[in-house]
């Protein structure tokens, strides 16, 4: 299919203008006018531009790109091969940050439930990025810990509340600790995000929301791949999720 027309229907379905964001969302580096092959993963890295390379892909789709706010305009160091690479090798770069993180069908959020066998029952904010879930029956904070483990992978880091059992959860994937406010505020039983702050071990304490840090990058993996299978499926494309592994 045309970049184009790859690019219109990303930006239908997922609607970044909706967001106030803190990078450019969409086409981040043009390339080849002809797509046939995408590649997704999490983050832009160098290693995944090489994957992208190996396999000859014609685009790649991430959820943490380029352009950051803040970041410094000069494109040197890292960031130079990084785009060298990309330019050299004529693939498109394409960048998707809040929008896949509340996207309904294909979020990060979303995702992270059906990953953990969760149902949603509500949304906890008004941009629909703290999610709610309550389990069938309770189980101990252990448990719960254990689950994610063996579902994501990664052993979480556990920061225990005032309760020995939980059944009401709240979470964002990422790194949404700040959010952690919003789950006291609705007297759920724990919150889980990806990152953990210093703050947030006194959040607990004084709160007695239990907090699970469950990995920014093991949290976010599963929107991506959604995203890109739906590609595939809709648009006869060729996807490959490659997971270059990050212990945060």
């Amino acid at each position: 299919m045309k970049l184009s027309a790859l690019s219109n229907y990303l930006n239908e379905i997922l609607q970044p203008t909706k967001f106030k964001d803190y990078c450019p969302n969409g086409l981040q580096v043009e390339g080849r006018q002809d797509i046939s092959k995408i590649i997704t993963g999490v983050t832009a890295s160098q290693a995944l531009i090489e994957a992208a390379i190996e396999r000859n892909a014609d685009a790649i789709l991430v959820h943490h790109g380029y352009f950051w706010r803040g970041e410094s305009l000069e494109i040197v160091g890292i960031k130079k091969r990084r785009i060298q690479a990309l330019l050299k090798h004529d693939i498109n770069l394409f960048a998707y940050h809040l929008p896949l993180d509340a996207h309904p069908e294909f979020g990060n959020n979303v995702m992270l439930a059906k990953q953990l066998n969760w149902v949603i029952e509500e949304w906890l904010d008004d941009k629909q990025m703290v999610a709610k879930a309550t389990l069938p029956t309770p189980i101990t904070l252990t448990a719960l810990s254990e689950l994610i483990n063996i579902q994501l992978g990664r052993t979480p880091q556990v920061i225990a509340g005032s309760k020995s059992t939980v059944q009401t959860i709240a979470w964002c994937t990422g790194a949404a600790q700040q959010y952690i406010d919003i789950a006291i505020a609705a007297n759920v039983d724990v919150f889980i995000s990806g990152e953990i702050s210093e703050q947030t071990v006194h959040a607990v304490r004084e709160s007695g929301t239990a907090y699970i840090a469950a990995g920014h990058h093991a949290t976010e993996r599963y929107g991506i791949q959604a995203l890109g299978n739906h590609l595939a499926q809709r648009m006869n494309l060729v996807h490959e999720f490659v997971d270059i592994n990050n212990p945060v």
